[in-house]
């Protein structure tokens, strides 16, 4: 059984419907595994969204260690946010507390789920954790947002979505899973050729993100980013895939690979809903 630990900050209704997700695919017996711990980087009465996530993992009951990030940066009198990759001290400080408070925990990967914390060296060398990036791994870097404007500017025919080892270099670590799908056919065609004579920053500028191609993009890539999650979890349960002690990945012949595909996985969960 694969015992998982659940990272998340829990900033809006995504983060409840993943770990929703992740926790019936559970009670259902489709994902052998069992989630050990989630971990919040906020405490209850810090913002309502988050509440809402914390009554959820209350009634599943499941162990939950809530620390705040935004009260032990005031102890430093710093600002949360950071920009660059270069964590300062009191980041690294708390990164050591949290896993100081989950050490009666094991745990054989973590997930990040809307954990908007960037992981300092100490935490990513004691956990495997995994992160969600809406692109293939040749894909745009950034946001969603930044990664949807990116392939319009390029005009893509394709994208995709990935799971990543995560590293202490922003959405850079190595492919663990990842997806493909298309951006040409009937779905998207019509809206390529409204934009085909219009500049980005043309189209920022009148429509932002109502712009019906930016949209679609968006659905296509959304509703495959949890079914990645699940199947992800599903092949490190089922042995498909695993991490050496150098965090390297390798398939069930002890081959050693650069990510593994599940678009046909995926795309079989999709045509069902």
């Amino acid at each position: 059984m694969l015992n998982i630990g659940w990272f998340s900050t829990a900033r809006g209704e995504s983060s409840r419907k993943l770990l929703i997700t992740a926790f019936e695919s559970i009670q259902k017996g489709e994902l052998q595994a069992k989630i050990s711990f989630v971990f919040c980087s906020r405490e209850p009465g810090e913002s309502e969204k988050t509440d809402l996530f914390i009554d959820q993992v209350r009634s599943y009951n499941l162990p939950l260690v809530c620390f705040s990030v935004k009260k032990f940066a005031e102890t430093y009198r710093q600002k949360i946010a950071i920009k660059d990759e270069q964590l300062p001290e009191w980041r690294l400080a708390y990164d050591r507390k949290a896993m100081s408070l989950l050490t009666q925990f094991d745990v054989d990967i973590c997930v990040l789920a809307g954990y908007m914390l960037i992981v300092g060296r100490e935490m990513c060398d004691k956990y495997d954790m995994i992160n969600l990036h809406p692109a293939l791994p040749s894909g745009p870097k950034g946001t969603w947002q930044e990664v949807i404007w990116k392939l319009i500017e390029e005009k893509a025919t394709e994208s995709g979505v990935m799971m990543h080892l995560v590293t202490t270099e922003l959405d850079r670590g190595p492919v663990i899973t990842y997806c493909r799908y298309s951006l040409a056919g009937p779905q998207f065609d019509n809206f390529w050729k409204e934009v085909s004579n219009r500049t980005l920053a043309k189209i920022k500028n009148e429509q932002g993100e109502n712009n019906e191609l930016f949209k679609r993009i968006r659905q296509a890539g959304f509703m495959r980013e949890t079914s990645l999650i699940i199947h992800t979890l599903k092949s490190f349960s089922e042995g498909k895939i695993r991490l050496d002690k150098h965090k390297n990945l390798i398939d069930s012949l002890g081959k050693y690979i650069n990510g593994y595909d599940l678009t046909n996985e995926i795309d079989k969960t999709i045509s069902r809903k």
